[in-house]
């Protein structure tokens, strides 16, 4: 008796642990033509930088997850005009590398921001900073909060800074996917500090996956 209980305990695992597995689906998206032009400024060597992404990663997402972010309104720390472009770049779906497809904040520290309209369960959050040429931006951070001014309740999905224990990475067409690992927020700050071209804050695309929080 004991050992038909524990073989019919072995086959609700199976299958509860099939079903979980089904549940899961890779995420995808549309990913821009790879295009790098010019000579690229020298990364210094001190910086510690992640494996240079070569593919599209095997990420897993729960079923039913979608780019919340598109067409989302952005703000940002910049109270001026963007230098180039405009915000609503960020969240318009073109990933391109060409002119007139990114928008670029002025020096220093910098952040933008999207209102996903309503608390999300976020899977991940990939962005494309500029990857027309080889460079590598300075503490990028990304969290995600329920508080529009994010001065409480803020998880951090990601942090290269000084104090953050992610790695320096490497601009590509791939762009930077972050496992945002289920948090819920409504907004999304990703913040930056020029790079290693130039003190500018560039921006081409930010994707947020996920699903209406329940």
């Amino acid at each position: 008796m004991n050992k038909i209980i524990s073989q019919l305990t072995v086959a609700i695992l199976l299958a509860a642990s099939t079903a979980f597995a089904e549940d899961k689906v890779p995420l995808k998206t549309d990913l821009p033509k790879p295009m790098v032009v010019g000579t690229p400024a020298p990364i210094p060597k001190e910086i510690k930088l992640a494996p240079e992404v070569k593919q599209w990663p095997n990420f897993m997402v729960p079923a039913g997850t979608v780019n919340l972010a598109k067409g989302k309104k952005i703000t940002s720390s910049d109270k001026d005009e963007p230098v180039t472009g405009s915000l609503d770049l960020i969240t318009d779906g073109d990933k391109a590398g060409e002119e007139g497809s990114w928008v670029e904040l002025a020096p220093g520290k910098q952040w933008v921001q999207i209102d996903l309209e309503k608390t999300a369960e976020i899977s991940a959050v990939v962005v494309w900073h500029y990857h027309s040429q080889v460079r590598v931006y300075h503490d990028v951070v990304v969290q995600v909060s329920d508080d529009a001014t994010f001065n409480k309740e803020v998880a951090t999905i990601f942090d290269n800074s000084e104090t953050g224990k992610d790695l320096a990475y490497i601009e590509t067409s791939f762009g930077k996917l972050m496992d945002a690992k289920g948090v819920q927020g409504r907004y999304v700050r990703l913040y930056s500090k020029g790079n290693t071209a130039g003190k500018m804050n560039d921006y081409i695309e930010v994707e947020v996956f996920g699903k209406p929080a329940k």
